[in-house]
């Protein structure tokens, strides 16, 4: 493990002004987007869509580095270039989604544990020659009634450990993801507790199986109200909450933060990461702040391509468009 690499890699990916684009949907989510515009979830479309965000002229100034599924990562264009090749040229960091999924964690009703711990170090030395230099690992703590558990929390924190640890014995800088679900009627004050008891195991963990924190980022969740809460906190108690929330558990050594979308719509999502540089700025906040988002950068310019290659250079334009404004409120100067 070369720390050195490790930590400037981690710096550049939450360099000023950029973020991550997550484009590293599961099968069954990428074909729920595309059911949503009547084109078929096939390996064509699949590339072709992914194909067309990655060559979106100068797209390079607002995103610092994209997250892959396995498929796209062994992907090739029509003239035999792989994807991985068309980000790196562009100075894009590939990256790779290696969990499996959150699936029933034995001994609760209705909680999840996230796998894919079985073979990664095999895995991870494959990604690595495919091109990829970070990766991403995904825990899932839902809120309700009862839930979630310690023991959940626990063991999702100590899975993204190992995660991380198994990932920098690669050279690869693990983004560390414990989200917190903003599915529910849960207050914001509910969401930071519980933000702040899973943000805490996790640090536990991490330090406890020796991660390099200066090579590691953190995704994790704004502090929100549930999506289904009778009254909804506005962004500025979402931003004071959320960087209250880490200048408790965060620990300063980690270079940089980006934030999940999570179910937020791309309006509030914009506004509230706007929101919360503008706050951390005041507080003096010692982490870059950037995103790291899936649908908060997709959803418009997937309508704007549904499928046509007639549709692609207003789907650039479009992917174009969320990237630069999302580039804005990351600098907290919307």
């Amino acid at each position: 493990m070369d720390t050195k690499i490790l930590a400037e890699t981690a710096k550049k990916l939450v360099a000023p002004k950029k973020g991550i684009l997550a484009a590293d949907e599961s099968s069954n989510t990428i074909k729920s987007r595309f059911d949503s515009i009547n084109v078929e979830s096939n390996e064509a479309n699949r590339r072709d869509y992914r194909q067309m965000l990655f060559t979106t002229s100068g797209i390079s100034q607002f995103i610092s580095g994209v997250i892959l599924f396995d498929e796209t990562m062994r992907q090739k264009d029509l003239s035999g270039k792989s994807l991985v090749s068309i980000l790196s040229d562009q100075d894009i960091i590939p990256g790779i989604k290696v969990d499996t999924g959150a699936k029933p964690l034995a001994g609760s009703t209705s909680e999840t544990i996230t796998e894919g711990l079985d073979n990664l170090r095999e895995r991870l030395n494959e990604y690595r020659e495919l091109g990829a230099l970070f990766t991403k690992w995904r825990g899932v703590i839902n809120i309700g009634k009862s839930i979630p558990s310690p023991y959940a929390i626990n063991v999702n924190a100590h899975a993204l450990a190992r995660f991380a640890a198994l990932s920098q014995e690669a050279g690869l800088v693990p983004i560390v993801e414990p989200e917190v679900l903003m599915d529910g009627e849960h207050s914001i004050e509910k969401c930071f507790e519980i933000t702040e008891q899973a943000l805490k195991q996790v640090y536990l963990e991490l330090e406890m199986q020796n991660i390099y924190l200066e090579g590691t980022l953190l995704k994790p969740n704004m502090v929100l109200s549930g999506k289904s809460a009778k009254s909804r906190a506005n962004t500025t108690e979402v931003a004071q909450k959320t960087v209250e929330c880490l200048l408790n558990n965060v620990p300063h050594s980690v270079p940089g933060i980006v934030f999940l979308s999570g179910g937020q719509s791309d309006e509030e999502a914009t506004t509230n990461l706007n929101t919360i540089n503008q706050v951390a700025k005041t507080l003096n906040a010692p982490w870059e702040l950037s995103f790291s988002y899936g649908r908060g950068l997709q959803a418009a310019p997937l309508k704007a391509w549904l499928g046509k290659e007639t549709n692609i250079p207003a789907a650039q334009s479009s992917f174009f468009d969320r990237a630069k404004l999302t580039s804005i409120a990351r600098q907290g100067l919307l």
